[in-house]
């Protein structure tokens, strides 16, 4: 394995193609790496020629659960169909392992421009981490057919990655007897293995940007502070659409050795006191975990995200609002942002009536139910003041459900797109910030109504919104090939970050696309971050 992780480092270096590059006529493109052979499917009608199910790292399972990817896989793979997707990771959720997931699920896809091997220049490359508050989610629903039709040709390639119990449980005994955050140490593989074979595809090592949406972006924030801010060399830009600003205890905490201990006792397993609790924990079966996952989840029915990232004092080491203030993250060029709506509808998906603000007789007490359920440390003096100086009732016509929603929206995604967008473009001369509103009247604002712009088709849309589309998947494209979204077919010009507080941004608005200030949202953010030892965010 070591002579094929060497001879992978010198192709990438020297840009050595090996036996085969992507195949024109015929016959099936294929991709020769080192360790097999993928087989892949070029569609001609869309002009994309697509790897998928391409695994970059062994099966996470048995002795390697919760431990650091294995990747490349240590076995020769031979001549593999990838025409396919892999297996999606199992969701926290499920009950049960359902067709299409599986805990063997470490899987990429590659999509290139048909013509790309034509040019004697290697693509940017646009890694996309797929969102579901790093309890599910996954790649299948993923069609980046309109981002690579644009006039800038980019590589896209895409990643699952653990989730869940399988890529997010914590505390001490997983601290001293395998990896926390495993999830994002399968994404970190997965950069590396870009970096070793991307150039077969015909993509530019060099050129890479990471993207991602909801839990995807907070993926691309967390790389962004990952190793105190040192990425190693594995991407030259980020972008991000709705980053969460997540409850980020200590591996130690309370709270996430409570987690541990529940998926540990419903896996027949004991707790974290039992000698043997790691070793049951491998040995359990698939169907144990996936369903004491599943139960830990139930049993918390006023939190929407029970399995997340947490502080391990390896890869993450700081909280957000702390490492940007301190300057340890990578400085390079960002494009974030968030939607008018983000925070619509995630309360009345909670099960608990205590802090689902959709009841009728809801009450002040239910929004602080809903948020605490969000971030446990919150308190109500925190709230009450919050509620006095930024989000009077009366500015919501007396709807607490509309009062909730907009204070989360605003603290979880909002705020950070502008701590993010706002922090880089002060922190070092040259680096730029850029910061997008998405307000779409006809189609929704809410949390990834954005994402309709580039993996949906848009055939059947008003000409205002496809005009907007257009717009966007032109910003996007550009700022991956050169680092600023820069002007696309008639859309106005994008000028980056000028002040801490995220301004200005950019307005995406059907027929109305311009500049704006971000207003009052700047001192409501600045509360936010002010209490963010308290939120542990």
């Amino acid at each position: 394995m070591l002579v094929l992780r060497i001879l992978s480092l010198l192709f990438a270096l020297t840009g050595t193609t090996c036996d085969a590059t992507v195949n024109e006529g015929g016959a099936a493109p294929s991709v020769t790496l080192d360790y097999g052979t993928f087989a892949g499917f070029k569609n001609v009608t869309s002009g994309i020629t697509r790897f998928l199910g391409i695994r970059y790292a062994d099966a996470p399972t048995g002795n390697l659960r919760w431990r650091s990817p294995v990747s490349p896989p240590s076995q020769h793979l031979g001549a593999v169909d990838a025409t396919g997707f892999g297996n999606a990771c199992i969701a926290a959720t499920q009950t049960e392992v359902t067709p299409g997931t599986s805990e063997d699920c470490l899987f990429g896809n590659v999509y290139v421009p048909i013509n790309s091997n034509k040019s004697e220049r290697k693509l940017p490359v646009l890694v996309y981490f797929h969102g579901g508050g790093f309890q599910g989610g996954s790649t299948h629903d993923i069609s980046p057919d309109s981002l690579l039709q644009q006039p800038n040709p980019i590589i896209f390639v895409s990643f699952e990655y653990r989730v869940g119990q399988f890529g997010f449980l914590g505390g001490t005994r997983v601290k001293e007897d395998g990896m926390l955050n495993a999830g994002l140490l399968d994404q970190c593989a997965a950069l590396r293995w870009v970096q070793l074979y991307i150039s077969q595809f015909g993509g530019d090592e060099r050129r890479v940007t990471i993207w991602g949406q909801s839990a995807g972006a907070g993926s691309t924030m967390f790389h962004l502070l990952g190793n105190g801010g040192n990425n190693e060399g594995l991407f030259r830009a980020a972008m991000g659409d709705s980053p969460s600003l997540s409850f980020l205890p200590s591996f130690t905490d309370a709270y996430v050795q409570g987690i541990f201990d529940q998926v540990s006792a419903f896996a027949g397993c004991g707790n974290e006191t039992d000698a043997t609790v790691m070793s049951c924990l491998r040995s359990a079966s698939v169907s144990q975990l996936t369903l004491a996952g599943s139960q830990t989840v139930n049993s918390r029915p006023a939190t929407l995200f029970t399995f997340a990232p947490i502080i391990d004092d390896s890869f993450l080491r700081e909280r957000p609002v702390e490492a940007f203030a301190s300057g340890h993250f990578a400085h390079i060029p960002v494009l974030f942002g968030s939607n008018t709506n983000e925070g619509s509808g995630w309360s009345a998906s909670l099960h608990d009536a205590s802090a689902n603000t959709s009841m009728p007789n809801a009450t002040s007490t239910t929004v602080y139910n809903f948020i605490r359920g969000q971030f446990t440390t919150f308190t109500r003096a925190s709230f009450e003041r919050a509620v006095a100086e930024f989000y009077p009732l009366s500015d919501f016509a007396g709807s607490f459900s509309l009062q909730g929603q907009q204070m989360y929206g605003e603290m979880r995604y909002i705020c950070t797109a502008a701590l993010i967008t706002g922090t880089v473009s002060r922190s070092a001369k040259g680096i730029e910030g850029y910061h997008f509103h998405y307000d779409n009247p006809d189609l929704g604002s809410f949390h990834g109504s954005e994402l309709t712009a580039f993996f949906t088709g848009t055939t059947h849309v008003m000409e205002e919104d496809q005009a907007l589309f257009s717009a966007m998947q032109g910003y996007w494209t550009s700022f991956v090939a050169s680092g600023r979204p820069g002007t696309s077919k008639g859309a106005p010009l994008w000028s980056p970050v000028a002040k801490s507080e995220g301004s200005p941004r950019i307005l995406l608005h059907p027929g109305n696309t311009t500049l704006e200030g971000v207003h009052g949202l700047a001192e409501r953010c600045a509360f936010w971050h002010s209490i963010s030892r308290e939120l542990k965010g």
